[in-house]
């Protein structure tokens, strides 16, 4: 199928996104207004606009929607906060359905804050990140799973964002994650694709899309020696794609590996989120083709596409197109 093809039936295709749904809040700052406080002379950063997007497994959300897919929806948890509240704003206006959120209450939202620099436009101060690093509580756990089970037979495409690096307070637990390899051994036939940032090596059954660090870690902590192989043997995955940033990505199946390459870019504005845009691309098309190769190709082109933006930003089908007159042929 050519890219105009794939992405032609990506309208057809509904997509859930399970995990670690969280908030970016881009917050700019007026160094001119950085005057000491009258109460404890510490200099103050002066926010003086703020705009947030879905961020984490929000950001994978976000672009499914982009791409195109016909619904997108997403299972996770947030607080009874205002933190909450501008999540679940932020993704109905973009209209992924955050109906399966769980509200827990005396919880804070997952949100990562950004300072901006008006004057540069250059993010130049320590990030503000509100984070959980409690375990989740039971009846949320219960809840989510319940969310999953009851959701997943309508999806096509079932996207794992595993984002917390605390050891606590993540929304994939074991338990949820157990559910979901249940999920994937009951329909084979849907794309389940992972993405964890430091528990790769306890998902089984599922697409695994690591980047080359965390495969290597995963590697390492398995077997003391980094064996791309052999962790996709241990994971029982049919598949592993193993991203490499500008050399693309390393697709390994029984018994053989490809190279998926990307287009070259020169100076890319901002990498950040380029995972997320690749893990939809792949997701989307792995569901329309069943090619992993195929799939992973789409995914570099939406990567390549985003890192070009500031902040986490979004590959549309035309860019995808025109970005595709660029991509060496597999």
């Amino acid at each position: 199928m050519t890219t105009s093809e794939i992405l032609a039936a990506f309208p057809r295709l509904k997509a859930l996104v399970i995990g670690d749904i969280c908030l970016d809040r881009w917050c700019n700052y007026d160094p001119a207004a950085a005057e000491p406080s009258r109460e404890t002379g510490i200099p103050r950063v002066g926010i003086v606009s703020t705009q947030v997007t879905p961020g984490g497994g929000g950001t994978v959300a976000n672009n499914l929607a982009a791409l195109g897919a016909g619904e997108v929806a997403v299972i996770g948890v947030r607080g009874d906060d205002g933190f909450g509240y501008e999540l679940e704003q932020a993704l109905g206006a973009r209209g992924i359905a955050a109906d399966r959120m769980v509200k827990v209450l005396d919880w804070q939202t997952f949100t990562y804050t950004k300072l901006l620099n008006i004057r540069t436009g250059d993010e130049d101060q320590p990030r503000v990140d509100f984070i959980s690093t409690r375990p989740l509580p039971a009846d949320a756990e219960h809840a989510v799973i319940e969310n999953i089970m009851h959701a997943a037979p309508f999806f096509d495409a079932i996207l794992i964002a595993d984002q917390a690096e605390t050891s606590a307070g993540g929304v994939i637990t074991s338990a949820v994650r157990d559910s979901i390899i249940h999920l994937a051994e009951k329909y084979p036939q849907k794309v389940f694709l992972a993405d964890s940032r430091k528990r790769a090596h306890l998902f089984h059954k599922v697409i695994m899309k690591p980047n080359r660090d965390e495969a290597e870690a995963a590697s390492q902590s398995l077997f003391g020696k980094v064996d791309f192989p052999a962790l996709r043997q241990h994971l029982d995955a049919k598949i592993l794609i193993v991203t490499h940033g500008s050399m693309g990505a390393l697709v390994l199946q029984e018994g053989h590996e490809v190279w998926a390459e990307t287009r070259r870019v020169e100076n890319p504005v901002d990498i950040c989120g380029a995972g997320d845009s690749f893990a939809a691309g792949c997701a989307l098309a792995l569901a329309v083709t069943g090619d992993p190769v195929t799939a992973a190709r789409m995914g570099n082109l939406a990567a390549s596409v985003t890192i070009m933006k500031k902040g986490t930003g979004t590959a549309s089908p035309e860019e995808i197109l025109a970005a595709d007159q660029n991509l060496p042929t597999l």
